[in-house]
């Protein structure tokens, strides 16, 4: 493992587009004539248990999918959750699992209807795959599909900690050259934060809470400060992630385990906020949410909770007549996260912390588990060619 500076501005000595394409299609071709019966996976085979096993490849299932290449993969605070507690919420795990959604990967062979997609194109990932026919989908909802499979979700498919995968070819979205592996990974929860910032409906120079500023608190004021000179106020328990918040836009910064936080942003902004982001996943946190929050403000809740039920102060919520909106993953903001990036109107570098191989895996997990040496976000290097 090595760690990356913590605000990482830029590359050095990239590739051109050209000879990547070069490249990629040299080693493409021989891997797809010589495709390997089995691959490495990471399985998670009890509490903060992890193993490294021989899987049996997959296979191209039918005319739609496409079968990629595993290069880079981002741990998320929902894998933690199934690392850490065996579940989150009703969802309990069935031990062994592999784990894993945030990842950037390349097309080896796709489908014989693929059209979209062709060997040797790098991907970003959606891990969601929906059915396209019930009420959910038809309605432009696939993110609440009524038979949704999600990688790495207990009972639904198989993560992406692994060398190779199939997915539907309309999960992958190409990337381009100037985006690099971490990037294209960092698309799946920069995604989100744009589905949240859409959601809220921020008028111009909004006043705007986040509390946890996590990878996930961060993909969304980056999303928020690439579409709104809004002002936003930023809160986490770990200095370092308040340091990239800063780096990333926030006006104002506080860790309430020194300070009181709502008092603080209260004195700056007395008629309260008009929307507060809760990242955090914590009881603590929409308690202080509510109470950032101006009559009428809306409260958006994307972090995951540990238990099942969470509460609110009826009275509070009642005369403030405030408004509470759930946030279920990306709802096809995929494509939107590559273009704030491609065009440099969203720079997803400094939430970049930590790298891993595919057989430290482990350390990784267990890293941000404790959130240790200032992580943000760990990246597994799974791809030996990369």
């Amino acid at each position: 493992m090595y760690r990356l500076p913590l605000l990482r501005l830029c590359r050095k000595g990239a590739m051109s587009g050209v000879g990547k394409a070069v490249a990629a299609a040299t080693a493409l071709q021989g891997l797809r004539h010589d495709f390997p019966n089995s691959m490495k996976a990471v399985y998670l085979t009890g509490l903060r248990q992890m193993e490294l096993r021989d899987a049996p490849a997959p296979r191209l299932a039918g005319p739609h999918d496409v079968l990629l290449r595993v290069d880079t993969l981002g741990v998320c605070g929902s894998d933690i959750h199934y690392y850490k507690h065996g579940g989150a919420g009703s969802t309990t795990v069935a031990f062994p699992l592999i784990v894993g959604h945030e990842l950037a990967a390349t097309v080896l062979d796709v489908g014989g209807q693929v059209k979209t997609l062709r060997p040797g194109q790098r991907v970003a990932v959606d891990p969601l795959v929906s059915c396209g026919e019930c009420d959910q989908c038809r309605a432009g909802r696939k993110h609440t599909c009524r038979n949704q499979k999600f990688l790495g979700y207990p009972g639904q498919l198989p993560g992406a900690l692994v060398e190779y995968l199939v997915m539907p070819a309309a999960c992958c979205s190409p990337v381009p050259d100037s985006l690099d592996d971490d990037e294209a990974a960092v698309v799946e929860p920069l995604s989100i934060g744009v589905y949240a910032a859409q959601m809220a409906h921020l008028a111009p120079g909004a006043r705007v809470g986040i509390v946890g500023s996590g990878p996930i608190g961060l993909c969304t004021l980056l999303a928020i400060r690439a579409e709104n000179p809004a002002t936003v106020y930023s809160t986490d328990l770990v200095d370092e992630r308040l340091a990239v918040a800063r780096a990333c836009g926030a006006a104002w910064t506080g860790n309430p385990q020194r300070e009181d936080v709502v008092t603080a942003i209260r004195r700056l902004e007395p008629l309260g906020l008009d929307v507060v982001f809760e990242c955090a996943g914590e009881q603590d946190a929409l308690d202080q949410c509510v109470q950032l929050l101006k009559p009428g403000g809306t409260l958006l809740v994307i972090g995951i909770p540990e238990v099942d039920r969470v509460s609110f102060s009826s009275s509070v919520l009642r005369r403030n007549e405030l408004r509470i909106l759930n946030v279920r993953r990306q709802n096809e903001c995929v494509e939107r996260a590559i273009e704030l990036i491609a065009s440099g109107r969203v720079n997803v570098g400094p939430l970049v912390t930590h790298h891993f191989s595919l057989e430290e895996a482990a350390r990784a997990f267990e890293l941000v588990t404790e959130r240790n040496d200032g992580v943000v976000k760990a990246i597994v290097r799974i791809s030996p060619e990369k």
